[in-house]
């Protein structure tokens, strides 16, 4: 089953980097653009059907199972060095391209939504293929080296660039817009229903990224950029101080 899902990812790495959507598999299939996501998710592909959408690439199954296996046998990186991740927060454009990249964004996204250069981004693409996150494969293209579980260092230089730089901005909204949504709870619990809620809180992150990354071979005009922040501790408000015995 975990093969299967690979080349299903693989796959729709695949359809991505030929410019191809789920639109154009459902008309080559003959189903509703509904169906194709549903057998994407589920892993539920015949050999008939993913030889019709291979032939959309030009390619036969084998070259994909092919593909997958190179893929495989490229590490994959969980996380970033110290350093490497100094690299990023101290270069604003370097770490934009990195997260953009992160979510699937190709060169041609890049500089159609940016005022980069392609020799520009081939530079920046570069470096990150030296920190192992990426490959940069012929004709500029783009293969992730992330591990599923790949994250920011706790306490890291990214998790600070943030903190210092952009969490002013990230809550300078008042959070009433279409796909926004701020709650904040406040209560009392024992350390082992924290221990269950920081445990739900993990598995919420996990069903992000799965659907993050179901969504990457997604056209970029149909994603919008999301940011969750997450956070629970033992907290007392400083402000009530001078009330406290």
């Amino acid at each position: 089953m975990a093969q299967k899902t690979q080349l299903i990812a693989t796959l729709k790495q695949s359809l991505k980097s030929h410019g191809l959507t789920y639109a154009d598999v459902a008309k080559t299939l003959n189903l509703s653009e509904a169906s194709v996501k549903r057998l994407f998710a589920q892993s539920h592909l015949s050999l008939a059907r993913l030889d019709l959408i291979c032939q959309m690439m030009g390619m036969e199954i084998s070259d994909l199972v092919a593909q997958m296996n190179q893929q495989s046998s490229i590490k994959e990186v969980s996380q970033l060095s110290h350093d490497h991740e100094q690299v990023l927060a101290d270069d604003p454009a370097l770490l934009l391209i990195a997260v953009c990249v992160l979510n699937g964004w190709t060169i041609d996204d890049l500089t159609n939504h940016y005022h980069f250069t392609t020799t520009q981004c081939v530079h920046y693409l570069a470096m990150l293929d030296s920190m192992g996150l990426i490959t940069l494969l012929p004709m500029n293209r783009i293969q992730l080296r992330i591990a599923v579980n790949f994250s920011w260092r706790t306490n890291g230089p990214i998790q600070h660039f943030f903190q210092q730089k952009l969490a002013a901005d990230f809550f300078d909204t008042q959070f009433d817009q279409q796909h926004e949504q701020l709650m904040v709870i406040n209560g009392m619990l024992s350390d082992s229903a924290m221990a269950i809620f920081q445990r739900k809180l993990r598995q919420l992150v996990a069903e992000f990224d799965e659907l993050n990354n179901e969504d990457r071979s997604l056209p970029l005009s149909e994603r919008k950029g999301t940011t969750v922040v997450l956070a629970a501790r033992n907290w007392r408000y400083g402000l009530f101080d001078h009330l406290r015995k």
